[in-house]
C-alpha cells in the first residue's frame, strides 16, 4: 500500500467511529510466569507444548496455546467452553507480545471489550530465524453469549509509523460484525 493509500486509511479511521457508544482503549499486560496457569502440557518425550488460561481485560480470559516455537492466542471466552479453539497462527516461528491492547465500547455504566490489537514477533527468514518482523494481530473478542473469536486483520507494524491507527480501525470498524470462518481478515502491509 503507497503512503497516501494509507494515510488516507489513517485518517478515514478517525472519522468513522463504529455507531453505538464510546470506543476507547484499555491495556493488559500478559506475562506468562505470573498472570497464566497451565492447563495441559506435553509429558516428557512428547514434544514441546503447553496450553495456559491467563488474565485479561476484567474477567475476559486470554487462552495461550505455544508448540514448535509457534503461539496461538484466543481472546474472550471460547465455543461450548472447550479450552481448545481453532489453532490460528503464523507459519513462521512467532511470539505474542506482553501488552494486549483491548478495544472497549461503553454504553451508559457497560464497557464491553469487542476487539484486542497484540503485537507479534514473527521470524521473517527461515534461513535466519533471528530476523524479525513486527505484526499488530486484531482480534475479534468473543463474548459469552457468542463466544465468536478469531484474526480480524493483520497490520505490519515494522518500519510503519501508522501501524497503531491502522489496526484501531480496522478493531473498530470490523471486529464486532466480523463472521469468524466466514470474512477474510484485512491485511495491511507486505510481510
Amino acid at each position: 500500500m503507497n503512503r497516501i493509500g494509507f494515510a488516507a486509511l489513517a485518517f478515514a479511521g478517525f472519522c468513522n467511529l463504529a455507531a453505538g457508544g464510546e470506543i476507547s482503549s484499555a491495556y493488559t499486560d500478559l506475562d506468562i510466569k505470573k498472570d497464566c496457569t497451565v492447563f495441559a502440557s506435553a509429558e516428557e518425550g512428547e514434544g514441546d507444548w503447553a496450553n495456559l488460561v491467563c488474565s485479561g481485560y476484567r474477567g475476559y480470559p486470554v487462552i495461550v496455546y505455544s508448540g514448535d516455537l509457534r503461539e496461538s492466542v484466543f481472546y474472550g471466552f471460547p465455543p461450548g467452553g472447550d479450552l481448545a479453539p481453532a489453532w490460528e497462527s503464523f507459519s513462521a516461528f512467532n511470539s505474542a507480545g506482553p501488552r494486549i491492547e483491548w478495544r472497549i465500547e461503553t454504553n451508559g455504566s457497560r464497557s464491553i471489550p469487542f476487539a484486542t490489537i497484540h503485537r507479534w514477533s514473527v521470524s521473517a527468514d527461515t534461513e535466519n530465524p533471528d530476523r524479525q518482523i513486527e505484526v499488530l494481530v486484531v482480534e475479534k473478542v468473543a463474548q459469552m453469549h457468542e463466544r465468536d473469536g478469531c484474526a480480524v486483520g493483520l497490520v505490519l507494524a515494522t518500519g510503519n509509523p501508522q501501524a497503531n491507527e491502522a489496526a484501531r480501525k480496522i478493531a473498530d470498524e470490523r471486529a464486532r460484525n466480523f463472521a469468524c470462518g466466514g470474512d477474510e481478515p484485512v491485511v495491511v502491509g507486505d510481510s
